[in-house]
């Protein structure tokens, strides 16, 4: 289970299999700190995928250095932003008050 004071390492190793006079060039060790939640989701991604997680990782770190960028756009979901966050704090709190409606959805089929 995860625990929000505890911190849990993955260690990954890799090898880059980049031959140089027939040797294979030494492997490096990488230590990177996640939740477990997030370790165990990984696994079962990289796992539907055929692969483990040291394999990810090494196709990460090869396109980046090959593209010299982050190859995703890394953005911040407006719908966790200061200003959504307090409207629906107060929201809830105006349901907590009991000033609030509920409703049922209703789907209708369009014919």
């Amino acid at each position: 289970m995860f625990c929000k004071d505890t911190v849990y390492t993955l260690s990954l190793q890799y090898d880059i299999m980049v031959k140089r006079k027939d040797d294979y060039m030494a492997q490096t060790l990488i230590n990177i700190r996640v939740d477990e939640g997030l370790k165990k989701d990984l696994e079962n991604v990289c796992q539907e995928l055929g692969m483990n997680m040291t394999t990810a990782f090494t196709i990460f770190a090869k396109k980046v250095t090959r593209e010299r960028r982050i190859p995703f756009d890394v953005s911040i979901d407006p719908f966790y932003s200061e200003d959504n966050m307090a409207h629906l704090a107060r929201g809830m709190a105006q349901m907590e008050a009991g000033g609030g409606v509920v409703r049922e959805l209703i789907e209708v089929d369009d014919e």
